[in-house]
């Protein structure tokens, strides 16, 4: 997806306020489901995951490195689909949207 498009689906997911903890656990738990019935496998998750550090990049702060937002939104993402890191802590300030 180019960024031209990542924008469009950014707007019309936050038009439609998919940016709840509630959706984000049941996604988190769909992963979880399909990877154990064997839907998806670590590639498949690897792109869901890539698709979410697009599209939370695209609502960083201007000042904050891509690289670095990129780097560590990829690390808490690891945590989070690996069950090790809860989806209500804080996020380094780095990270935090508009920071």
């Amino acid at each position: 997806m180019d960024e031209r498009e990542e924008r469009r689906l950014h707007d019309s997911v936050s038009l439609v306020g998919l940016r709840a903890h509630a959706t984000a656990v049941g996604f988190l738990k769909l992963t979880s489901e399909l990877v154990r019935a064997g839907v998806l496998d670590e590639g498949a998750v690897d792109r869901i995951k890539e698709a979410i550090v697009k599209e939370l990049s695209l609502s960083r702060s201007r000042s904050a490195s891509k690289e670095e937002f990129e780097r560590s939104t990829r690390a808490r993402l690891d945590g989070l689909f690996a069950g090790e890191e809860r989806l209500g802590e804080q996020p380094p300030p780095e990270m935090a949207p508009g920071a």
